[in-house]
């Protein structure tokens, strides 16, 4: 029995790859993001009804404002480049969540929400569009299909989100808040650090095609650094640490400002 679930993940592998837009890079996705949306729906309605939505508020309008200019110019650039079925997939939806907690997080399809314990971090609307065009990227390259396609696999054998439902509707749910950090299990937390940075990278690109400083996500990760030292994060318990995504972002940094300058008409 174990061979044949070995040989299933195997022809599945090499049967349901894609790749990652901007960063080219081959990814198993089993379940694409329209598979997962009544699943998504259903866990986003509930996070929504669990903690008071702050969304009519100032701060609130002011996420749904940077979110809604960075999709526009994300969903502009992937027609470009010829992912067309992939933008008739996102249903962009942007919240402010009552939540002490330092978190934000973006599920299938993007629904996005920000949690007021990450504002003091964000401080303006440049420090959003940092944790903004990450948490899209995160909905672009479907790290939760991936990683649910990857678990899903390990777990029950299968490569069906319906077959998957109907043998262990239970794990499947929890599998999917796995899949974007809202699950307390962390067994494939390594291919989570991976998407992290992943997203990183691409956020990065992202907030500069929208006419965003770049140079502002350093920035963030660096008050965030400092805090930690103090406080500490269950946050950075399962992302890579913000010295080493500082590192990362400054390497990224010329690219990336040269998109913001042409953005902005300086080039």
């Amino acid at each position: 029995m174990k061979k044949l679930v070995a040989l299933f993940c195997i022809v599945y592998a090499l049967s349901a790859c894609s790749i990652v837009p901007l960063t080219g890079r081959s990814q198993l996705t089993i379940f694409t993001t329209q598979d997962l949306m009544p699943l998504v729906k259903e866990e986003y309605n509930e996070s929504l009804t669990e903690s008071k939505v702050l969304t009519s508020t100032e701060e609130g309008q002011e996420i749904v404002k940077v979110g809604n200019k960075m999709a526009e110019v994300v969903e502009a650039y992937l027609i470009e480049q010829g992912y067309d079925s992939l933008v008739s997939e996102l249903d962009w939806e942007f919240n402010l969540l009552e939540n002490e907690e330092v978190n934000a997080w973006c599920m299938p399809g993007g629904k996005v929400a920000f949690y007021t314990g990450i504002l003091p971090f964000t401080r303006d609307e440049t420090g959003i569009a940092v944790i903004m065009g990450h948490e899209l990227a995160h909905a672009v390259a479907n790290h939760s299909g991936e990683r649910m396609s990857q678990e899903i696999l390990m777990e029950l054998g299968v490569g069906s989100i319906d077959l998957a439902m109907g043998q262990d509707p239970t794990l499947t749910q929890e599998i999917l808040l796995l899949s974007i950090g809202l699950a307390s299990n962390l067994k494939i937390l390594s291919f989570s650090r991976k998407h992290e940075l992943e997203a990183d990278r691409m956020g990065l690109i992202f907030m500069a095609m929208a006419g965003y400083d770049p140079r502002e996500a350093p920035a963030f990760w660096e008050r965030m650094a400092e805090d930690s030292e103090e406080d500490g994060f269950d946050f950075l318990s399962t992302h890579p640490g913000p010295s080493r995504r500082i590192e990362r972002l400054n390497s990224l940094m010329p690219e990336a400002i040269a998109i913001y300058e042409q953005s902005k008409g300086l080039k």
